[in-house]
């Protein structure tokens, strides 16, 4: 049922412990604070964009709630090696409870999330900073639509209604509320009135398309996005990638861990000779070497397209940086500055700011699938025409 194809990444929990999600020490401090001071809510939202680690931040939060010693000895993250820690690391806690998107096995089935709990510890164990569309594809969804039902909100219901077995607290996640339709109504007298020691993290990307009802029932918790050093340090340590890199790819993916682990598949791709080909075509050597050049980069797939796009932008970024701070105050690795450097000599500061907007829209239409010979043949030519007014220069 796995698709091979949907995701890249590389499992980084050996236990759902702070300790294992990138950045977000803030964060952490403040949910510590929350339990030792005995203010916790009993509904609390993890807000982040993909990438933010909103769901590991939870996970870890739901370990650290059930860990035997973190309030007794004063620890700010869990032991990891306390019988309810090895349990809830596992995602096996009794006392923790998973709801998350599903799809029908079979025609007529009324699925719910313990149907896949199997898969949800295997998704988990590998691709803990994965989205909604690679656990859909993880379990074979391919174009089918994601839910959580009305039949899930009753399980909750039950599931909640229960006594703890083990730990204080009864512990629901419910991962992507934003798959919840108006069934989602069925919960608000438990999130309202909840059985004594009641627990909900609800974690989410999108805060308008959650229902308003449960959302004004909730206490916001935002996940920002982790720092470029943070995800430098995480792909040098647990990707094993070298210093420069790492720094590249963090530096690329704008605080999204799960984009930076996608990029890793193309880490090895040379960016910026693909660039001096793409621009002495459109200022020098014409035409012939542009078609060629559009040719080669439809054949690519479009995530890497975007990719290169980006990578663009960055340099354009880097040059807009390198034009009004100067060369000497910014640590830009050799090869990125000498392009860089070119790049102010062929365009001015309008237009570097028109070409990155042209980048932008290219890489939007990629997303919707547009067709890729036609796009970057557009493109071209409006580069061509943004870049005309400047002397030609060959970028070498």
């Amino acid at each position: 049922m796995h698709s091979a194809g949907a995701v890249f990444f590389i499992s980084i929990f050996a236990a759902m412990s702070f300790a294992q999600v990138i950045g977000q020490s803030p964060v952490r401090d403040s949910l510590v604070e929350m339990v030792r001071s005995n203010r916790l809510s009993h509904a609390l939202l993890f807000l982040g964009s993909e990438g933010s680690g909103a769901l590991p931040m939870a996970l870890a939060f739901s370990q650290y709630v059930v860990c035997e010693r973190a309030l007794a000895e004063g620890l700010t993250d869990a032991c990891g090696v306390c019988p309810s820690c090895l349990k809830a690391s596992q995602l096996v806690h009794p006392d923790i409870h998973y709801s998350y998107p599903v799809i029908p096995k079979k025609a007529g089935d009324k699925p719910v999330s313990s149907d896949y709990s199997t898969e949800w510890r295997e998704f988990m164990g590998q691709y803990p900073y994965g989205n909604a569309y690679d656990w859909l594809q993880f379990i074979g969804a391919e174009n089918k639509q994601g839910n959580i039902t009305a039949n899930e909100c009753n399980e909750i219901i039950h599931k909640l209604s229960l006594k703890s077995f083990e730990s204080g607290y009864k512990t629901l996640i419910l991962w992507m509320p934003e798959y919840l339709g108006n069934e989602g109504n069925k919960l608000l007298k438990l999130i309202e009135e909840p059985p004594p020691d009641t627990l909900f993290l609800l974690v989410a990307e999108n805060e308008s398309l959650i229902l308003p009802t449960i959302l004004s029932r909730t206490q916001l918790v935002r996940i920002p996005l982790p720092d470029t050093e943070d995800i430098a340090v995480a792909l040098i340590e647990r990707a094993k990638l070298g210093a420069e890199q790492a720094r590249q790819i963090a530096v690329l993916c704008e605080g999204n861990y799960h984009e930076a682990l996608q990029l890793m598949r193309h880490a090895d791709d040379d960016w910026q000779a693909v660039l001096r080909e793409w621009l002495n075509a459109i200022l020098k050597t014409g035409p012939v070497a542009q078609v060629k050049w559009i040719e080669e980069i439809s054949k690519s797939g479009r995530e890497r397209q975007k990719q290169f796009l980006r990578y663009f932008n960055h340099l354009l970024e880097v040059a807009v940086r390198l034009r009004c701070i100067g060369e000497g105050q910014l640590p830009i690795p050799d090869g990125e500055k000498d392009i860089a450097l070119k790049i102010n000599k062929i365009a001015d500061i309008g237009q570097q700011r028109a070409i990155i907007g042209e980048l932008d829209n290219a890489a939007y239409y990629i997303e919707r699938n547009a067709h890729a010979k036609m796009l970057f043949h557009a493109l071209t030519i409006k580069l061509y025409h943004i870049l005309a007014e400047r002397k030609v220069t060959v970028v070498r």
